[in-house]
């Protein structure tokens, strides 16, 4: 019998392009630097990572695989050995083989963090949550931008992280603060 590590840091569209103005106010300034220091713990107990990157395929997007926008943000940038995928829509399940990498690498369990809370970090923890992985979303490590809706009523960003926390809190992950995390013993599993 051997052991692996069953628990694995998933880093979502942690990418440039998420800093052109043009997105509009956000919240948690804080978000990369706590994303570092998960990055950095996971790579001091050499736990397995996972780097998501959007590629868009919408003609205009700063996330456009061509595009500077697309490049990692420095905070996140994959070391050798670290497994990266890329997505064209909001799940990292949908198109990608991650669901069939984290069954081959018996990983059970995710720590999720990234950009934006109420898009590709919200329907890629609730369909993790879904195909019955144990996910743990890092409130800290996460942010997302000011929007509209359809009427022209402005919704602040930190509001919108806020209620999306709370609507995937207890029912597709557990939220922590990094600091949280970061106290967390993950055990090995036996195969």
């Amino acid at each position: 019998m051997s052991s692996t590590l069953s628990t694995a840091l998933l880093l979502i569209d942690v990418q440039k392009a998420f800093d052109d103005p043009g997105w509009g106010p956000r919240n948690n300034p804080q978000a990369e630097h706590n994303i570092a220091r998960l990055l950095a713990h996971w790579r001091e107990r050499e736990m397995p990572v996972i780097h998501i990157r959007h590629f868009s395929v919408e003609a205009n997007s700063t996330l456009r695989p061509e595009r500077p926008g697309s490049a990692y943000k420095d905070e996140a940038m994959p070391i050798e050995g670290e497994k990266e995928m890329t997505k064209s829509v909001n799940s990292a399940f949908i198109g990608t083989e991650l669901e069939t990498y984290l069954h081959q690498q018996e990983i059970t369990t995710l720590v999720i963090a990234g950009i934006s809370t109420d898009h590709c970090v919200s329907t890629t923890t609730r369909m993790a949550g879904n195909l019955g992985f144990n996910n743990y979303l890092v409130s800290d490590a996460c942010a997302t931008f000011d929007r509209r809706a359809s009427d022209g009523k402005l919704f602040l960003a930190e509001d919108i992280h806020q209620i999306h926390l709370a609507s995937l809190d207890r029912e597709f992950c557990s939220v922590r603060t990094s600091d949280d995390i970061l106290q967390m013993r993950f055990e090995l599993s036996d195969i």
